[in-house]
């Protein structure tokens, strides 16, 4: 069973030994407890049967919202979780009373680029070498 839940210090402390083998590592636990203590930041959870398979949130600014990272684990990408978590990112944000999420994105995850075209996602710009001075990222939005 599929569940969602706001992302708490403890949920991360249960994932912090497996947050660069079982996830990614570009988001270390300093940035992620950093986030969870930010006010203007809201993070979930999905859990299948009581395990944590993946987190995501955004950083609110007025009526606008940052994604900062949609993350699922490894052995559970590409069963259709990002589409899920990303889903109730976006109704939590219409709680919130955003009108605009924006996100970044590696112009070489392509996986990532899919979901998030397939939820209306528009490229609005392109930072040149963004990522360790190689890759570009792809900058998009969503009006909601």
């Amino acid at each position: 069973m599929i569940n969602f839940k706001k992302m708490s210090l403890n949920d991360l402390d249960n994932i912090k030994n497996h947050l660069t083998t079982d996830f990614d590592n570009f988001w270390s636990f300093n940035n992620l407890k950093s986030e969870l203590e930010n006010p203007n930041s809201h993070f979930l959870i999905i859990e299948k049967d009581c395990t944590i398979i993946g987190f995501g949130g955004f950083r609110q600014i007025l009526d606008n919202a940052d994604i900062m990272n949609i993350v699922i684990r490894k052995d559970m990408r590409n069963k259709g979780n990002a589409k899920l978590l990303l889903n109730k990112i976006i109704e939590l944000a219409k709680q919130y009373n955003i009108s605009q999420l924006n996100l970044e994105v590696n112009e070489n995850n392509t996986n990532a680029i899919k979901l998030y075209k397939d939820f209306n996602f528009k490229v609005i710009n392109i930072r040149k070498k963004y990522y360790n001075n190689t890759d570009n990222a792809i900058i998009m939005l969503l009006n909601i």
